[in-house]
């Protein structure tokens, strides 16, 4: 571990949580604002387990369970057996995702380890788009994969999106809502220019409130006027 609050109210909706943060990702977005803990994790001081297990023992009846975040926490090889331990304690889990590795999802999901997922797609579920806003060769089925694993163990699912202007049109936006409604709605989030991994983006203007507001309504609006799918 690299990173640890012990008491947030916004990293799982409506649940108070302590947050963890592992280190690495295999993707190279352009937009992360964790890319410091991505790419040079060595920067940051090491958490031992032990001294967070004993933390949220203390914390038990303050929350209600532990975010594991990174970074992608997938890539950590010793993610089961974190997951577990904490389990054991009686807290709830939830794991922030980019959903490229299904076969780590159904692994703890399988065995009843999670709680709920949030999945952070990047693009529309197209390879040429989703490979250039995760900054790597990605294969759009694999987050597809993810999510079909998730609802098929009846994981809680959040499917979430950073919309970063001239990176996703509203077409891009609209076209993803789709993509994955048998999944869940998309939860659009506005793109933070402060520290972004691509330092050309650092003064890039975000949407305003007005316009993000109305792309979210777009958004609504297409899917209530389009059949789903199964």
């Amino acid at each position: 571990m690299k990173g640890f609050i012990p008491v947030s109210f916004l990293d799982w909706p409506g649940k108070v949580a302590a947050v963890l943060f592992l280190p690495r990702c295999n993707f190279r977005c352009p937009f992360c604002h964790n890319h410091e803990l991505c790419e040079k994790p060595e920067l940051f001081p090491t958490i031992p387990t032990d001294w967070l297990l004993k933390k949220l023992e203390a914390l038990k009846g303050w929350i209600d369970g532990v975010c594991v975040s990174g970074g992608e926490p997938t890539v950590s090889e010793g993610l089961g057996e974190l997951v577990s331990a904490i389990r054991e304690l009686g807290l709830g889990v939830k794991l922030d995702t980019n959903g490229s590795r299904p076969e780590v999802l159904e692994r703890l999901a399988s065995r009843g380890l999670l709680d709920h997922v949030a999945v952070d797609i990047k693009a529309p579920l197209e390879e040429s788009s989703y490979s250039k806003a995760a900054g790597v060769k990605v294969d759009p089925q694999r987050i597809v994969e993810t999510l079909t694993v998730l609802k098929k163990h009846g994981t809680g699912i959040t499917v979430r999106m950073t919309v970063v202007p001239g990176l996703h049109t509203e077409e891009d936006v609209l076209k993803a809502a789709l993509a994955v409604r048998r999944f869940g709605r998309l939860r659009l989030q506005r793109f933070d220019p402060r520290n972004a991994a691509d330092p050309q983006l650092r003064s890039l203007e975000p949407h305003s409130e007005e316009e993000f507001e109305r792309l979210k309504r777009r958004v609504e609006d297409a899917l209530q006027n389009s059949p789903e799918t199964s």
